[in-house]
């Protein structure tokens, strides 16, 4: 299941994922949103020779999470807010104590959506009404996550709990409706770690609801059970939203899948770089 968030620290793009009911952020994300260091791995061997405790305790402190990359779903490390605060000191960079707050800040609002889920939807669609994005859109993106929410809790009910089986339905899904995986969908449209879907447009969103909305009725009606058996039933929801798109391909002659993405109007590149 796809969970990458991204947020931005001072215009660096910081991956975080929710794990055990808070964040955890990208730790090579952090090395170089603090450092500006071209090799955050090179980084993190001499940091951990020159910190002792920091290196023997990193097992504890670091867990590998799966994170969106240009690759894909991937384990990548990954640090809590306690396990971050620790790593920070061990770089001396000006941009320490800044950091510190920001991150304080982002952990404390994740408490809040835990006390208060409406917050985090309000806050997702604060976001996106900052960068630019028409009310009509942002309607269809919240009902959208709405309708992907309920598909993974089905997928948990029925045994599918590895990320890699998560992304590995999401493409066959995909595929069907598309014609493309999602990191496939990504290269046409230019994408690295920027959030597909919020680079779709109206039909593409539709599409994807269409698909996914079908796939847990599917998997409801068919009692599928365990990985396989929701294979196929997302396979099968994949070819209604299919078949629906390539009928109205058909009728209008255009075709539904775009390479425009929302970091290719030049109005919103630097909307897209704000904090969020």
């Amino acid at each position: 299941m796809e969970t990458t968030k991204i947020a931005v620290f001072k215009g660096q793009q910081i991956r975080k994922t929710i794990h055990k009911d808070e964040w955890w952020f990208c730790v090579s994300d952090v090395i170089e949103a603090l450092t500006d260091t071209p090799n955050s791995t090179d980084y993190i061997k001499k940091m951990r020779k020159r910190d002792g405790e920091l290196a023997q305790g990193w097992g504890q402190i670091v867990t590998p999470l799966a994170i969106q990359t240009e690759g894909g779903l991937q384990k990548v490390n990954c640090a809590n807010t306690e396990g971050i605060f620790r790593i920070i000191q061990s770089i001396p960079s000006p941009k320490a104590e800044p950091f510190k707050r920001w991150l304080a800040k982002v952990g404390y609002e994740r408490v809040q959506e835990i006390e208060d889920p409406e917050l985090a939807t309000q806050r997702t669609r604060a976001l996106y009404k900052a960068k630019g994005y028409s009310d009509a859109w942002i309607e269809k993106r919240m009902r959208g996550i709405a309708i992907r929410e309920e598909l993974t809790e089905e997928w948990k009910k029925r045994g599918v709990e590895e990320d890699a089986e998560y992304a590995i339905l999401t493409a066959e899904i995909s595929k069907a409706a598309f014609g493309l995986t999602p990191s496939e969908y990504k290269k046409l449209k230019g994408l690295k770690r920027e959030n597909l879907r919020d680079h779709m447009n109206d039909l593409e969103q539709i599409f994807s609801m269409l698909g996914e909305g079908a796939t847990t009725e599917i998997t409801r009606n068919k009692d599928a059970q365990g990985f396989l058996e929701s294979k196929g039933a997302a396979r099968q929801g994949g070819d209604v939203a299919g078949k629906a798109r390539r009928d109205l391909e058909s009728r209008t002659g255009k075709k539904v899948v775009s390479r425009q993405n929302y970091l290719q109007q030049p109005e919103n590149r630097k909307l897209l770089k704000d904090k969020p």
